[in-house]
C-alpha cells in the first residue's frame, strides 16, 4: 500500500518515540483476508515470484469487512458462521468482499490498493500492457504512470471534474453526460464483483454497503 504505509508509518515512528513505556499494537488491514484460499490470492504470474518476493493478492478494507459482516450477522440475528455474505466498502477507496461462513474468501483489491473496482482517483483494474504503452505515449516514466493510476484516474479521471459521487450525482441529474458515464462505470464494476461473488458461494444471503 505505497499511498498508505509511509503516512501509518511515520505515525507508529511518533508515537513510539512519545510514548515509549506503553505497549503499541499494529492492527493489519490485509489481516481478515488472510483465510483466502490460494487459488483466489495467487496471480497468474511465474510461481517463484510469489514464493521470492511475497507477489500476490493481500487485501484492504479487512478491518471495515470483518465488523460489518459481524454486525449484519448480529442485526439479523444470525451466526456469520451460517451467512454468505458480500460486503461492498464503497469510499473513496472502494473494495468488494466474499464471506462466506465468517471469513474473507476473496476481495477485489490485491497486491496493492489500487487493484479491484473503478474508485475516487484510483483505475481499479486496467490491462497491465496498458503502462508501457503510456509511457511510450506520453514519455512519463513508471513511476509517473502509477501515479495517475493513483491520483488521477478513476471517477476523477472519468469526469475530469471531481472524485465525490456527490458532485457526479448532481452533475448528472442536470444531464452532464461525463458524470452520467462516470456513474455507469463504477455501478459496472462492482456489479461484477458482485455477481462473481455470488457464483463463488452459490447464492448470497445478506449483501452489505458500507463506507470509511
Amino acid at each position: 500500500a505505497p499511498l498508505h504505509n509511509p503516512a501509518n508509518l511515520m505515525g507508529i515512528l511518533a508515537f513510539r518515540k512519545l510514548l515509549p513505556n506503553i505497549p503499541h499494537v499494529a492492527v493489519f488491514d490485509t489481516s481478515f483476508h488472510q483465510s483466502m484460499p490460494e487459488s483466489a490470492y495467487l496471480y497468474s504470474l511465474p510461481y517463484d515470484y510469489y514464493k521470492k518476493y511475497g507477489i500476490r493478492k493481500y487485501g484492504f478494507h479487512g478491518t471495515s469487512h470483518k465488523y460489518v459482516s459481524q454486525r449484519a450477522a448480529e442485526i439479523l440475528n444470525k451466526p456469520v458462521e451460517e451467512l454468505r455474505i458480500i460486503s461492498c466498502h464503497i469510499g473513496n477507496g472502494a473494495s468488494i468482499a466474499a464471506i462466506d461462513g465468517g471469513k474473507s474468501i476473496d476481495t477485489s483489491m490485491g497486491f496493492t490498493p489500487l487493484a479491484g473496482v473503478t474508485m475516487g482517483t484510483r483505475s481499479g483494474n486496467i490491462d497491465p500492457a496498458l503502462i508501457p504503452f503510456i509511457m511510450e505515449k506520453t514519455g512519463k516514466t513508471a513511476d509517473e504512470v502509477l501515479n495517475i493510476l493513483n491520483k488521477e484516474s478513476g471517477l476523477l479521471g472519468i469526469t475530469g471534474t471531481s472524485s465525490d459521487l456527490r458532485d457526479i450525482e448532481g452533475d448528472a441529474k442536470e444531464g452532464n453526460e461525463r458524470a452520467e458515464l462516470a456513474l455507469e462505470v463504477f455501478a459496472s464494476r462492482i456489479h461484477k464483483y458482485m455477481g462473481s461473488y455470488a457464483t463463488r458461494m452459490h447464492g448470497v444471503d445478506v449483501i452489505i454497503f458500507t463506507a470509511g
